[in-house]
């Protein structure tokens, strides 16, 4: 019974996300859309509002729109539902949970964006975001104490 209201809690928790997600699209599409793009973190961060039709990286730039539509619904669908399944069994695993809770609420507010609108809202740019990325990772790599031969 614990286990059950820990899933509720949880699905809760991700309806609530994924509503605060919708309502940050919702005011960066009527006050960004046509906005120049507003720094936060003069060359780092700032908010510009884009629609996103494609994945990452524009991989599928190159499937014709009447295809790449139908691939991207039916396999954000399956996504969207393994993320759920994944949630709903790592229910209560701390930091695991809240970030399969993190990842779930994004995938889940970018697909229904995908479904109602077309679209994906994007806002939110972080300039250089790869540059970031690998220096957080070799920081990392460089703090883990060396690993005793044997």
């Amino acid at each position: 019974m614990r286990l059950l209201g820990s899933r509720l809690a949880l699905f809760g928790l991700l309806a609530l996300l994924v509503g605060c997600d919708h309502v940050t699209k919702h005011v960066a599409k009527t006050r960004l859309e046509t906005a120049a793009p507003r720094p936060l973190v003069q060359g780092i961060l700032d908010l510009h509002y884009r629609e996103n039709t494609d994945v990452a990286f524009n991989l599928l730039r190159f499937v014709p729109e009447s295809t790449r539509k139908p691939v991207l619904v039916v396999a954000g669908g399956a996504g969207v539902l393994a993320l759920l399944v994944l949630l709903g069994r790592w229910a209560g695993r701390g930091a695991t949970t809240v970030a399969v809770l993190l990842v779930t609420a994004g995938a889940l507010g970018n697909y229904a964006d995908r479904i109602a609108r077309g679209y994906v809202v994007d806002f939110v740019h972080l300039a250089h975001w790869p540059v970031l990325l690998a220096l957080v990772t070799l920081r990392r790599r460089a703090q883990k104490p060396a690993s005793s031969g044997g």
